[in-house]
């Protein structure tokens, strides 16, 4: 399997937020890495909903 075709930054961005490591993004399938983004981002917004 190829890596995926993204920059540095933003495998750097997405390995943050989800706290993988970047040689893990550059393989996983570009789906799984949306849905798990996707997953992440809801998340922080219920926390923040519950905060206020």
């Amino acid at each position: 399997m190829r890596p995926n075709q993204i920059s540095l930054e933003t495998a750097k961005m997405i390995s943050e937020k989800l706290k993988m490591p970047i040689e893990h993004v550059m393989h996983t399938p570009p789906h799984i890495l949306m849905e798990k983004l996707k997953r992440v981002e809801e998340a922080a917004a219920d926390k923040n909903q519950e905060d206020k």
